[in-house]
């Protein structure tokens, strides 16, 4: 198999892109943006399915629950060939017709929307590759940009989209209250299409061959907290390696209760009795999704720089074992509107940092080069959960009477199985491949060194003759 080292050079950004988009920490700030700005599409949607029941009567929630899963469909299963892309063509090209996407999405799902189906393209196909798109692109930056941070500056990103939602929910939850859901959808829509917009202009990846002033990655890993490849995967070698597929299956266990969540809160409060309960003064779903949405994104960015200390493998275990027994205790918390806003703020607080976790793992194990295109593929897994958490949890939910209690005790086991893998699966696999990279390339380094002295021996010899 032929990879590609990395060989980095120091070199100064700004030369290439100006003061601004050469310096690293405003494209940081530029992609959390972006990621803000989208967050709403995921988080928000459970504010539209009041509405959407009332304009679509006769239809079952599960069918509105499917908006859902179209839009986490379409915003990961292509996310591959768009981070391909992004590799390829540069962010720039990418982050505008993103942009141009999730602006048509809701301003064409809130004005010309007259069936489910019709959502399951403008808010699911549209906005939803849309919204992938510059979500790959921000996340898979991050990573290049920040070698030495890399838990950190991706959970600051991926906080972005968690937390997002935090800034908006209840601005929005009042202009569907004012307007009527389509109206406040398309309004929205543009806003927020157009920001993106302007992020695009801004941000770059690093130039080829750039690391940060003073940073050098050690060549003995195996007992570093973080270990990372010196080697770039491309997409193909990527599917190759079992590490890909290990990963990409505690993705799916450790996303699919947090998914049911985000999906069905409306619903799930209905179930446990407390859709018409108020906490504080506040009616309890938007007070939820807004304290749930400032715990995901802390989570991001708290696990995600523990992790650049602790290690991504152990930052796992913990997160992902705790996780499990928060997802069981939901079950448990029928008429208790306090315990209800508290256990599920903790479950994404809890939840969250995966998608700092799974992405900075990615780029630590596959090399940074080819970031968009291997996170990419990784991240495709969430959409494979949605089809579980949305659709099927509520259909299963459905069926037993509107208890969604079955949903949340599977997703309790799978999250502790993604626990477990983390530190006696995910972790001695990695190093032993690693190990073996650094020692084939101290090799490399003493046969070249060897030849080149042979080398210059025998024109020394040529010479004297």
């Amino acid at each position: 198999m032929k990879t590609q080292v990395v060989a980095m050079q120091p070199r100064n950004p700004a030369d290439n892109y100006g003061a601004i988009a050469g310096n690293r920490w405003i494209q940081l700030v530029c992609g959390v943006v972006a990621m803000i700005l989208i967050s709403n599409y995921q988080y928000a949607f459970t504010l539209f399915t009041p509405g959407m029941k009332l304009s679509f009567p006769g239809v079952p929630y599960a069918k509105i629950a499917a908006i859902f899963s179209a839009f986490i469909f379409f915003e990961t299963w292509p996310m591959p060939v768009a981070g391909y892309f992004v590799d390829k063509l540069g962010i720039r090209k990418l982050m505008t017709f993103g942009a141009v996407c999730i602006a048509l999405g809701w301003v064409l799902g809130g004005t010309l929307a007259k069936s489910p189906f019709d959502l399951y393209i403008y808010y699911g196909l549209i906005a939803g590759t849309g919204a992938g798109i510059i979500y790959i692109s921000c996340v898979a930056n991050a990573v290049k940009w920040f070698p030495d941070k890399r838990g950190l500056a991706v959970g600051l990103t991926a906080a972005g989209f968690g937390g997002g939602a935090a800034l908006t929910v209840i601005p929005i939850a009042n202009s569907i209250h004012n307007l009527g859901w389509g109206r406040a959808m398309a309004i929205w829509g543009f806003a927020q299409g157009l920001i993106a917009l302007v992020a695009a202009m801004i941000l770059r990846h690093p130039p080829a061959g750039w690391i940060p002033k003073g940073w050098d990655q050690p060549a003995k890993q195996s007992r570093k907290a973080v270990v990372q490849s010196k080697v770039n995967f491309t997409w193909t070698q990527t599917l190759g390696r079992p590490e890909f597929y290990l990963l990409y299956t505690m993705f799916f266990f450790a996303c699919a209760g947090g998914l049911i969540a985000t999906a069905n809160l409306s619903q799930i409060a209905k179930s446990l009795h407390l859709s018409d309960a108020t906490v504080l003064g506040s009616a309890i779903v938007p007070l939820t999704v807004t304290l749930t949405s400032i715990c995901n994104a802390a989570s991001r960015i708290l696990w995600g720089s523990v992790s650049d200390r602790l290690g991504r493998e152990n930052t796992m275990f913990l997160t992902f074992g705790i996780e499990a027994v928060l997802v069981f205790l939901v079950t448990r918390i029928a008429g208790a509107a306090a315990g209800f806003v508290v256990l599920f703020s903790l479950v994404f607080l809890f939840w969250g940092e995966i998608y700092s976790l799974f992405s900075a793992t990615t780029g630590d194990v596959f090399g940074s080069k080819n970031a968009s295109a291997n996170y990419g593929m990784v991240y495709t897994s969430k959409g494979l959960a949605s089809l579980f958490a949305a659709p099927g949890a509520a259909a299963l939910a459905a069926f037993l009477g509107g208890s969604f209690n079955v949903p949340f005790y599977v997703a309790a086991v799978l999250c502790a199985i993604a626990a477990l893998f983390s530190l006696f699966v995910l972790r001695p696999l990695v190093r032993s491949r690693l190990a073996k990279e650094t020692a084939e390339q101290v090799t490399e380094v003493k046969v070249g060194a060897e030849t080149r002295v042979e080398e210059k021996a025998e024109e020394e010899h040529l010479v004297s003759a």
